[in-house]
Order: C-alpha cells, then sequence, then structure tokens
C-alpha cells in the first residue's frame, strides 16, 4: 500500500508539471482557437532561465541563505522571463497574422517553436544541463517507501496555489469575465467596450509564465534539462489539456494531474520504456470517446 501511495504521490507531482504547462494551452486556445506549440519551447526556455540563476550569481546567496533563496529566485526570474519572451511572441509571431487565417498562424507558431529551440541550444549548449544538487532542497520526510522530499512538497502546493489563483482570476474577478466574454464572442465583447488586445496579451503573459515556472520545478525534480524537453511536455500538456476539456480552465488542471497519476502508474506497474506510447494512447481514446474532455465542454465559460 505505501508503494501505491508513493507513486500516486510521484503521480501527483509530475501531473502538476503538466497542469501548469496545460492552463497555458487552454487559455490561448479559449480566447484565441489557436494551438499555441511554441509553449513547450517557452517551457524549456524557463528552466534554462532558472538552471542560469542557480549556478549563476545565486549560486552565491544560496549558499549564504539556504537552497530555498536560490529556488524563489529562479522561479521569479524564469516567471518574469518567459512571461515577457511569450509577449514578444505574440507580437512577433502571431499578431501579424492574425488575420490571414487559421494557417498562416499554425506555420508562425511552429516557425518560432523552432526558433526558441534553437537559440535555447546556441546560448546553453547542446548538451544536457545538470542542476546542482548542492542548491537543491535535498530533505526528506516519511518511512519506509512512502517518503517525500522537501521539495517534492513544495512543487505540490505551489502548483495547487498557482492553480488556485488562475481559477480565481478567471472566474471571480471583472477581469475573468472580461477573459471569459472574449473567449464566447469576441465581436460582441469588443462591442461592450472589453479590450480584446489586452486580453490577448494577458494570457501570452500569464500561459507563458506559468510554464516558466514549471521548466524550473522539472529541472529541480529530475535534476537535468534538455534543450528538446519542450516537445516532450507540450505533447503531454495538450493531452491533458485534451484529458480535462481543451478550453476549460478546471479542466487542464484536473487532466494535468490526472495524466500525471496515470502515466507514473503505468511506468512503475507495467512498463517505462512504452510510458510515451500509453500516452498517446489515452490522447486518442478522448478523442474517439469523449473529445469533449472529462469536464465536458462549457461554452459559456470556455478561457
Amino acid at each position: 500500500m505505501t508503494t501505491f501511495l508513493a507513486q500516486l504521490l510521484n503521480g501527483l507531482t509530475i501531473g502538476s508539471f503538466y497542469a501548469l504547462v496545460a492552463l497555458g494551452y487552454s487559455m490561448v486556445f479559449g480566447v484565441m482557437k489557436l494551438i499555441n506549440f511554441a509553449h513547450g519551447d517557452l517551457f524549456t526556455l524557463g528552466a534554462y532561465l532558472g538552471f542560469s540563476i542557480l549556478v549563476g550569481s545565486a549560486g552565491a546567496l544560496t549558499g549564504l541563505c539556504g537552497p530555498w533563496v536560490g529556488i524563489a529566485l529562479a522561479l521569479v526570474v524564469a516567471a518574469i522571463g518567459v512571461a515577457a519572451a511569450g509577449l514578444v511572441v505574440e507580437n512577433l509571431a502571431y499578431r501579424p497574422v492574425y488575420r490571414a487565417g487559421r494557417l498562416p498562424l499554425v506555420v508562425s507558431a511552429l516557425g518560432i517553436s523552432i526558433v526558441i529551440q534553437n537559440a535555447v541550444m546556441v546560448i546553453w549548449g547542446p548538451r544536457y544541463q545538470s542542476f546542482p544538487a548542492a542548491l537543491v532542497p535535498q530533505t526528506a520526510f516519511g518511512t519506509g517507501d512512502f517518503r517525500i522530499t522537501a521539495l517534492q512538497l513544495f512543487i505540490l502546493v505551489f502548483s495547487l496555489i498557482l492553480m488556485a489563483a488562475v481559477w480565481f482570476l478567471i472566474e471571480k474577478t471583472s477581469f475573468g469575465i472580461a477573459v471569459r466574454a472574449a473567449a464566447l464572442d469576441r465581436e460582441t465583447a469588443t462591442l461592450l467596450g472589453i479590450n480584446y488586445r489586452t486580453v490577448v496579451r494577458f494570457i501570452f503573459i500569464l500561459g507563458p509564465g506559468l510554464g516558466g515556472i514549471a521548466g524550473v520545478m522539472v529541472g529541480a525534480h529530475y535534476g537535468r534539462i534538455s534543450f528538446t524537453m519542450g516537445w516532450v511536455y507540450a505533447l503531454k500538456a495538450f493531452t491533458a489539456t485534451i484529458l480535462g476539456g481543451i478550453g476549460n480552465i478546471p479542466g487542464a488542471m484536473l487532466g494535468g494531474l490526472v495524466l500525471g497519476v496515470l502515466e507514473n502508474l503505468f511506468s512503475y506497474y507495467v512498463s517505462d520504456s512504452w510510458t510515451d506510447v500509453f500516452v498517446t494512447l489515452v490522447l486518442i481514446i478522448v478523442l474517439v470517446f469523449r473529445p469533449t474532455g472529462l469536464l465536458g465542454e462549457r461554452r459559456a465559460d470556455k478561457v
């Protein structure tokens, strides 16, 4: 039983990464009906920004003040840096081709994804980069097979806080009402005085910012990162978005957590080598039998 609980905990940790990245997918699709293919590479950029902070000047700061200071600084810098990058991507790659139709937007998204991935490779190199173990919190709690590290606990709690904050912002604030109105009907929302451009900027700041935070968490959790890792996490986060209900904020959260648990249990009890195949199979099954996702499709609340 303790082994199952340990794997469940590991699955929730992995699922929290997917959920944070899936939120960005869900918001962009809800408002713009666009799959942001560059989102996974922005997630990778966040991981590398966090890595640079931890091995840079923050390393000395962490040595003086403890590992949590370095982690906190890495999260803040990654969130701000990737949010700024997301805004730049929207202005340079998407905004000029909005009126050209869906296909040019998709091609532009794929193009900027390749640009970001190769820029990361040029700046940080093609090899794996390892997060410094001495600068990552190592404290663990529990007994036997069931153990949780302080970092794992932090990832779970902080991810849930971020998800709750996003849900509250979208569902319970006046600006969230504007976002949902723009997602439901752009023309009518504009006639009612809602600035659609402001809504678009907001989702391209918030979504990538959350992805950047997830990137740092992944790097700290697994200990190493690669410039190509964005594609894998983007695919799994996209699967989580479909699983929960694309365009649905709570659905993205639920889909990410559920997918993380299913993937980890499959990896432990069946085969680690076939995990990616299993995730793809989950995507196919959902598209065939419940294309609207676990939480269905509520058009009035789509974001």
